[in-house]
């Protein structure tokens, strides 16, 4: 099956989970799923720090438009202008972060903002956290074996 084929049944998937969890925005997605979208034209936000970025690994053809500021982890009091310069209006986006928790905040504020095809990554880039306290084997983009790159 073509990618376009499984779109509809992505973005219902999708919005399943929006009923499921009450979520102000479009849906949320596995990482594949996010993928896939990606493929077929959607926008995906990385709303993580600029250091996080660069020391743990980045999709290619993200945009990065942090949450929290560096360092400190303020609210990004910038975050919607700066999303409007990264993205079309209009345009379906995809927000991800380390863990699904930021990107949660970042695709209800951008739906209350004017952009309603808005979609929350579940499990983000790194996933959660193991019973030794460590990301990357519980979940997420990389251990879905998506494509990344380092720095």
């Amino acid at each position: 099956m073509a990618i376009a084929d499984d779109i509809p049944a992505i973005r219902e998937r999708a919005e399943q989970r929006k009923r499921e969890l009450g979520l102000p925005y479009a849906g949320a997605l596995a990482p594949a799923e996010a993928h896939a979208l990606m493929q077929s034209g959607a926008k995906l936000v990385d709303v993580r720090t600029r250091p996080e970025v660069l020391y743990v690994g980045r999709v290619p053809g993200s945009v990065l438009v942090e949450w929290q500021t560096y360092p400190g982890n303020a609210p990004n009091p910038d975050f919607l202008a700066q999303l409007a310069r990264e993205v079309v209006p209009g345009e379906t986006l995809m927000f991800l972060c380390r863990s699904g928790q930021r990107s949660h905040w970042a695709a209800a504020a951008a739906a209350g903002a004017g952009w309603p095809d808005s979609y929350n990554v579940l499990e983000g880039f790194e996933g959660g956290k193991n019973a030794e306290q460590h990301r990357g084997t519980l979940g997420g983009w990389r251990k879905a074996g998506l494509p990344w790159v380092q720095g």
